[in-house]
């Protein structure tokens, strides 16, 4: 009696395991099969022409002979290469610019849009709407705005007696102009995605601080900031990564970084070098560099973070 006793408490003991291995593994499997055409999709037309760039990146290639190794010589020709300063000057000073300002009216304009109001759909929909506005659309659009003859900017001016302006074609109102145009069409996503945070902070925190005195800039410094952080941390990075990536509308609007390359961005440059000047291995250098740019500044954003951003139940010390 002892002996049986003794083995029927081991035989779940020892098939338990069993069981639970083989539905982890089933459950690995059934994962991985989920993943497996968006992880050959990356193989394939991600990490594939990453390599394949890198490697362009060392030689001499025009797209139309033989590419010819030079190892690094392409990153020491970005040095004496004094457009590549320029272009490196008026990214940083477009994203530096551009992208406080965005987050800046975004986050303003989500705090109104946080009322309870009548019509509140409407009028978050106007607000978005420039965001999803095609980009030809918007190109057309703010072309005719800052056209120097006939133009609505320089019509607002003679209206209230102002001289009229070149907008683009003025070296020191081309870059402003750039700013008003993405401050624009790139306020609408960082806009709900504010909302939605803000919609988030719980209203137990506004009701304690309120029977604490607190009126309401200390209500928004104290609760809805560290609050939204998070928020105001990822619309950050996503806002400095796409301000080092736009091109459609610069290139449609400036022809091509003028006027005197004064909003040649690195974009831009890359797409020069290699489809006009035909310097692939030169622009696939640019191209990395770029990625080690943002990569660095993406690291400085995190590494700060630990100072300003507040999560709930984490560690601050």
């Amino acid at each position: 009696m002892s002996i049986s006793l003794g083995a029927n408490p081991a035989t779940p003991a020892l098939t338990r395991p069993r069981r639970r291995s083989a539905f982890r593994r089933r459950q690995e499997l059934a994962g991985f099969l989920c993943i497996l055409p968006w992880l050959i999709g990356f193989l394939a037309f991600k990490f594939g022409p990453m390599v394949a760039s890198l490697i362009i990146g060392m030689t001499q290639w025009d797209a139309l002979q033989a590419p010819r190794w030079v190892g690094l010589q392409n990153f020491e020709a970005m040095l004496n290469d004094p457009r590549w300063y320029t272009a490196l000057y008026n990214t940083a000073y477009l994203s530096f610019l551009s992208v406080p300002a965005q987050l800046g009216v975004a986050f303003l304009f989500a705090l109104m849009l946080n009322e309870k109001l009548r019509a509140m759909p409407l009028f978050r929909t106007i607000f978005y709407l420039p965001s999803q506005t095609p980009l030809v659309a918007t190109a057309f659009l703010w072309n005719w705005i800052y056209h120097p003859d006939f133009g609505l900017a320089n019509a607002l001016l003679n209206a209230v007696g102002l001289p009229a302006q070149n907008w683009l074609f003025d070296l020191q109102l081309a870059k402003p102009s750039l700013i008003l145009i993405t401050l624009w069409s790139g306020v609408g996503v960082p806009m709900i995605i504010f909302l939605a945070g803000l919609q988030g902070v719980p209203q137990s925190l506004y009701e304690a601080a309120s029977i604490d005195g607190a009126g309401a800039w200390a209500r928004f410094r104290h609760v809805t900031l560290p609050m939204v952080s998070p928020v105001i941390f990822f619309n950050l990075i996503i806002g400095i990564i796409a301000s080092f990536q736009g091109f459609f509308t610069i290139v449609f609007l400036t022809t091509g970084g003028g006027p005197v390359y004064a909003t040649l961005i690195y974009v831009v440059y890359i797409y020069f070098r290699a489809f006009q000047d035909f310097k692939m291995g030169y622009a696939a250098a640019l191209a990395w560099v770029l990625l080690l740019i943002i990569v660095a500044m993406t690291a400085v954003q995190f590494a700060l973070a630990r100072r300003w951003v507040y999560y709930e139940g984490a560690d601050r010390s």
